[in-house]
């Protein structure tokens, strides 16, 4: 097939996947723009996880029956229009909808992300996919830096002006993230058409012969079930953290959207250790990496929750939420890379589909994780929280060690080969 550069791909994965996480330092400042609490405006980020989901869910398979660039850039043109449409709600129920479109839209990650496995031998496959994760991660990360401190232009520039008073909602900074949001996912639109090559799709399938396969992949496919499982479980918990981590500071510090944001800026420091993830999967074993993910994940919460626990002054709590959160993002993105570069190994021609199945799980972890948690805090606050979320990692550790043995995407014998090729032959029946 035509090659195009990884890198981009992970740039290409960075813009979509920004477009689900601008709301989540912000949720303090809708509220009080809305004039909602904090358990309705939690149902933001549900909405865009959801919405998010049901996107991976219809709009992913295309990856595998339709042309990747063209389809991209109508993607990319759509998630322009719905971050306006963010932009201008003038309430909740107008940005709970907005927030589900574009969080659908937003799954043009996933047709980016499985071309990258195509590009390179089969031994290399843990390498390119972690090459392209940590441009996905970046953008996961650092787009909570990016909103939380462009909220912050109408104190900047109209603090005081009388301008303010006649419309009052030029003093909505979250307003200001998804307009040039907007204009970044615009400008990306003629850099994609220039860069990335043409794509044709593998196979000639119909829409509804490639909805139908991906019940069939789930049923034969038992490794997929269980990277499915443990995936979800594990972004539930990473979503505790961020859904809640701007009320903490608020309702403690009163520090704002802008130093919420910032721990993106931690995370991103965690996400460089992706393309490490990607070769160790090559050398050491997929079950080695989710291992000491989950591990990783565990003592993540550990750390976040001990502040809390023990009372810590400002400058202590401070630094332990620091290291909680780089440990976090260093164990999700050992277990998505060790997930992906497992399920990408199953059914090269179907890896669209193979995508969408686990993707589609694994943000409805997410949408579970946001939803519980921002309840939770309501009642229970950042010692719920941190209970809730190391619940998830620990049934994501059972999940894993009840797991198969081996699963590793070892090299295949001949009668492995014969079954993936009829599983295959069956797929595109």
């Amino acid at each position: 097939m035509p090659r195009a550069p990884l890198r981009f791909l992970g740039l290409a994965c960075a813009v979509g996947v920004s477009n689900l996480y601008y709301n989540q330092p912000l949720l303090a400042e809708m509220a009080q723009s809305l004039r909602v609490t904090a358990a309705h405006i939690g149902l933001v980020a549900v909405a865009t996880q959801v919405g998010y989901a049901l996107g991976l869910l219809c709009f992913v398979p295309l990856g595998d029956i339709l042309e990747r660039r063209r389809l991209m850039l109508r993607m990319y043109a759509a998630v322009v229009i719905a971050s306006l449409v963010v932009a201008i709600s003038p309430n909740l129920s107008c940005m709970i909808a907005a927030s589900a479109l574009l969080g659908s839209l937003a799954s043009v990650t996933h047709i980016a992300l499985p071309i990258a496995p195509d590009m390179v031998a089969e031994s290399e496959r843990g390498r390119a996919i972690g090459t392209v994760m940590m441009g996905l991660l970046l953008g996961v990360l650092l787009a909570r830096t990016f909103a939380g401190w462009i909220s912050r232009i109408p104190t900047w520039l109209l603090h005081g002006r009388s301008i303010v008073s006649a419309y009052p909602w030029l003093d909505d900074g979250w307003r200001y993230v998804f307009v040039i949001a907007a204009l970044m996912s615009a400008a990306f639109i003629p850099l994609t058409r220039r860069t990335m090559p043409e794509i044709p799709p593998k196979q000639r399938l119909s829409y509804r012969e490639a909805m139908e396969s991906l019940w069939t992949l789930f049923r034969t496919q038992p490794l997929l079930r269980e990277s499915c499982v443990v995936g979800a479980l594990v972004f539930a918990s990473f979503s505790c953290l961020w859904t809640t981590l701007a009320f903490l500071l608020s309702s403690r510090y009163g520090l704002g959207a802008g130093i919420a944001g910032s721990f993106g800026v931690v995370g991103a420091a965690g996400a460089m250790i992706a393309p490490m993830a990607g070769r160790w999967s090559d050398r050491r074993g997929v079950r080695w990496v989710l291992t000491v993910g989950i591990v990783a994940l565990a003592l993540s919460f550990v750390l976040l929750w001990a502040g809390e626990w023990l009372r810590m002054p400002f400058a202590a709590h401070m630094v332990a939420l620091v290291i909680g959160v780089l440990v976090l993002d260093i164990g999700a993105q050992l277990s998505q890379v060790g997930n992906q570069t497992r399920i990408f190994g199953l059914v090269p021609s179907a890896r669209s589909r193979i995508n969408t199945v686990y993707m589609t799980i694994y943000f409805s972890g997410a949408a579970i994780g946001s939803a519980v948690s921002a309840v939770v805090w309501t009642h229970y606050e950042w010692d719920g929280v941190c209970a809730l979320a190391l619940s998830f990692v620990a049934l994501a550790g059972l999940a894993h060690a009840l797991g198969r043995r081996g699963a590793a995407v070892p090299s295949l014998s001949a009668d492995e080969m014969e079954e993936r090729a009829a599983i295959e032959s069956v797929l595109e029946a």
